[in-house]
């Protein structure tokens, strides 16, 4: 095999590295749009596909916000396009555009005008999805944890529960809302020829300056070290839990992103020619498997990725004080905590345990370890934080 036939088996069986790196062959041949793209997770989305060789890159968000310039001023893309622009732009201008990322959306769970949560998450949403319909372009779009409530459901990626949850706030409202109706569409086959809706659980990590209070603990936490020595963390106020010990599944920003490119990449194969997409001497398909034929002979690849809602997470769930003890660890210090009150505005809408359950996502082939909370939180706050850089 030559070195990109490698890195593509590499990405399909290797479960113990982290950073299995997408086929060139694939970047080579795709042409992308992103929203959301100078946001938090978005950001980060467009530095690790130009880091698998992804440059033709249309870049969609509100670019007039200037505190997030840093975030995608460096990035190497195409174009950019603004929000509120997008579907005039595609029509006038009608890019070939081989998958759709869409992130972009209101993420603040205290804005209680649901009326700004329809208009940004809903029906934009519903748009990109009918633009991907339409023109038979792949699309894979953010949900929300958020979605799951109190958890009385749990916490499975199960279409059949969906129409049953009871999200806490109007943001995770507004994103159970467009699962509920992706899987309308996908009943009456109204749907892009492959589609994924991924509930991102607690997302931590570089890039994630600008989100003021709803950036992460950790983020909060590493300012406070930094000026007082010490990180306030909110009292419980459910008796089965002690403060701090409140759980939810962290998961590190560049673990999503690996998710996404791998996701979309597999689709891809589905999607386009076996033979365009995957350099070997012999590719084709067959009962649902791609096989590859080379000089070392035959590798037989699984490929049960089908359309659907997946969880982001780890699996895991981890208490706030873990999250606190990593932090301070990061900066080479002893762990200080002070317990503080709720504010009253989330208290009623505060979630104490989200823990995604990763099987479909495993069943699906996703093979990659996750980052530990330790490991996660380290590189975020040495590689980052400390130095002041963004991803």
């Amino acid at each position: 095999m030559n070195k990109s036939e490698d890195k593509f088996v590499l990405m399909e069986n290797d479960k113990n590295n982290k950073d299995f790196p997408g086929p060139p062959s694939v970047a080579e041949g795709l042409s992308l749009l992103i929203t959301g793209a100078a946001g938090f997770i978005g950001s980060c989305m467009v530095q690790y596909l130009n880091e698998q060789g992804y440059e033709n890159l249309i870049l969609v968000d509100d670019f007039g916000v200037e505190e997030k310039r840093i975030n995608w001023q460096g990035k190497r893309f195409e174009t950019i396009v603004e929000r509120y622009n997008l579907f005039d732009w595609l029509e006038h201008n009608n890019p070939k555009i081989s998958f759709v990322i869409h992130l972009g959306a209101r993420t603040d769970t205290t804005e209680f005008d649901y009326a700004i949560h329809q208009e940004l998450n809903v029906d934009y949403s519903q748009d990109i999805w009918r633009y991907c319909t339409q023109n038979k372009i792949p699309l894979i779009y953010a949900s929300s944890a958020a979605t799951y409530g109190a958890g009385e459901l749990g916490y499975y990626d199960n279409d059949k529960i969906i129409e049953q949850l009871q999200p806490l706030n109007p943001y995770g409202k507004s994103k159970n809302e467009v699962d509920k109706w992706a899987l309308l569409q996908a009943q009456s086959d109204s749907t892009p020829p492959f589609w994924a809706g991924l509930k991102f659980f607690n997302v931590y990590g570089p890039n994630e300056y600008h989100k003021a209070r709803m950036a992460s603990v950790i983020y909060h936490a590493y300012n406070q070290i930094k000026k007082e020595g010490v990180v306030k963390l909110f009292k419980s106020h459910k008796e089965a839990y002690s403060d701090g010990e409140q759980l939810r599944d962290f998961v590190y920003v560049k673990d999503v992103v690996k998710i996404i490119v791998w996701m979309m990449e597999t689709a891809a194969i589905h999607l386009l020619p076996a033979k365009e997409q995957v350099k070997v001497e012999e590719a084709k398909f067959h009962d649902d498997r791609l096989i590859l034929r080379d000089g070392g002979g035959e590798t037989v690849m699984d490929y049960p990725l089908t359309s659907g809602i997946y969880n982001v997470g780890t699996g895991k769930a981890r208490s706030f004080n873990d999250l606190v003890k990593a932090t301070f660890a990061g900066l080479d210090r002893k762990t200080k905590i002070r317990y503080i009150d709720m504010p009253e505005d989330i208290r009623d809408s505060y979630q104490y345990f989200t823990e995604a359950s990763m099987q479909k996502l495993r069943a699906a082939g996703y093979a990659a370890e996750f980052y530990s909370l330790e490991e996660g939180v380290d590189d975020y706050v040495r590689n980052y934080l400390r130095e002041g850089k963004i991803y």
